[in-house]
């Protein structure tokens, strides 16, 4: 299905997508010459909007599903966690890295809508991709703080750390809180795909999905035990969450990209 015909049979959704990335986009632009209480707005602004867009989303019929679908609730998942913390620590400051985000991943939903989905073999299966994104969610909150995190680190390093800025051993705390809650739903995600693949296909499928998905969640295992006996920290900390964030994102978002965009199967 070619663009144009596709935004039309989902007007209000496109209507609502413009508007969400236009939100991003004029915070990202002139966030510079705004308070922060104008800036949190805004960015609280484009968030609802984002959040009708994946409402009718719901709502539409056939379901569909895919890479860009699945990359939106990412991306919304991650700004609700900011915008819940910046509440509690109002030093943080990353709002127009995450507009750009905002932005990317509404645009890329609007224009790569996914596969649709008329006949589900098992009304549980939803279960499966909520699990799914919701550790996409968490993992994305995790390599957000420790982005931040290795910034504050670098500051400190160049003598340029700000009293208002956020505490290193703060940002390290919820970064590896975000990393263990991450890992908890992916490891229920994986449990919930070999249940349903033994169900619906009696065996277990190995595919790009399954191999790179359970290489990530080895690798944050291996981080989360790092960080509780060997006391992991700083950049092997980080880059080891790079790589397992790395692995889960070519899982999914990159094996449906290719088949959907690259080789146009559904």
């Amino acid at each position: 299905m070619s663009l144009l015909p596709a935004l039309a049979s989902n007007l209000p959704a496109a209507v609502f997508s413009g508007g969400a990335a236009l939100t991003y986009a004029m915070l990202a632009i002139a966030h510079p010459r705004m308070s922060a209480p104008q800036s949190r707005g805004l960015l609280g602004l484009a968030w609802l909007l984002h959040l009708v867009v994946l409402v009718l989303g719901l709502f539409e019929q056939p379901a569909r599903f895919g890479f860009a679908p699945a990359l939106s609730v990412t991306g919304w998942l991650v700004l609700t966690v900011y915008l819940i913390e910046s509440r509690l620590y109002p030093q943080m400051r990353a709002r127009w890295t995450l507009a750009i985000l905002g932005m990317v991943v509404v645009l890329l939903a609007l224009v790569f809508p996914g596969t649709r989905y008329p006949d589900l073999h098992s009304a549980l299966l939803p279960l499966h991709w909520a699990l799914g994104i919701a550790s996409y969610g968490l993992i994305a909150a995790a390599v957000v703080h420790a982005w931040l995190m290795q910034r504050a680190e670098k500051a400190m390093r160049l003598g340029n750390a700000s009293e208002a800025s956020m505490p290193l051993l703060t940002l390290e705390r919820l970064t590896f809180r975000f990393v263990a809650a991450g890992f908890a739903l992916l490891s229920a995600t994986l449990l919930a795909g070999w249940y349903f693949s033994e169900t619906l296909n009696h065996r277990w499928i190995w595919d790009h999905k399954t191999t790179f998905s359970l290489l990530s969640w080895i690798t944050m295992g291996v981080l989360l035990w790092g960080r509780w006996r060997l006391g992991w920290r700083g950049r092997v900390a980080v880059r080891t969450l790079y790589v397992a964030a790395g692995f889960l994102l070519l899982g999914y978002a990159g094996s449906r990209f290719v088949l959907e965009v690259m080789l146009h199967r559904g």
